[in-house]
């Protein structure tokens, strides 16, 4: 599978893509610029010169060219990114991680979104597309440090059942996160807000915390 990330030179898109392709799928990092791309992936690719990882890079409109699109874009531009590719999602599962947040003084505070959530934004921006919210908790720094597990529950909802099984399909293959059917794609209100509790837990204990949920039993 070839997985697409539209926004892929920020930090969240970037240690995505390195961990994707560290087990093995084919990632190509996108951006408005193919130039600042190529020069992310360049660098992702330095780091790790021993791993030899399938990443390759280009404009937004090459990485939705794939078959499954992760949006990593700040939230504020990731209805219009979809959207400037419109025709290139339709009928495919597009995974939606952005966060809707400010920083006010020294605290994160959750924004709300046109309808609601970013996830819900991007739905209707592409309609023809299946969005999934998903992957909003992990930390984006510990993404991209191959070298080390991440261990976290990774909450997914759309109201595409076969979104959110496309989706967890992806997660299930990067080991110790565990995908977890969270419902319709209403609750990525919760779950994007949620978001600036963990940055202000990571900020007041100095450290990077994750989801983890008991008393599920694994299928």
């Amino acid at each position: 599978m070839r997985i697409g990330v539209l926004g892929g030179t920020g930090p969240a898109g970037r240690g995505l893509a390195v961990r994707l392709a560290s087990v093995g799928f084919e990632v190509i990092l996108g951006s408005r610029s193919k130039y600042r791309a190529m020069e992310a992936r360049d660098k992702l690719v330095a780091v790790w010169p021993d791993r030899e990882l399938p990443i390759d890079s280009g404009d937004n409109e090459t990485a939705a060219d794939c078959d499954l699109i992760v949006l990593a874009t700040p939230w504020d531009a990731a209805a219009a990114t979809v959207q400037s590719v419109e025709g290139h999602l339709n009928g495919k599962v597009v995974v939606s991680m952005c966060n809707a947040l400010a920083r006010v003084a020294h605290e994160f505070q959750p924004l709300v979104p046109p309808r609601g959530s970013v996830a819900a934004s991007v739905q209707a921006a592409v309609p023809k597309a299946k969005v999934a919210a998903a992957l909003h908790h992990v930390p984006a720094k510990e993404l991209g440090e191959i070298d080390h597990p991440v261990d976290s529950d990774v909450l997914i909802c759309s109201d595409h059942p076969d979104a959110t099984e496309a989706t967890a399909a992806i997660v299930t293959q990067i080991p110790d996160l565990r995908p977890l059917d969270a419902g319709e794609l209403s609750n990525a209100a919760p779950i994007e807000a949620f978001a600036a509790v963990l940055l202000q837990l990571n900020g007041r204990y100095k450290t990077r915390v994750a989801l983890r949920f008991t008393g599920l039993n694994d299928e």
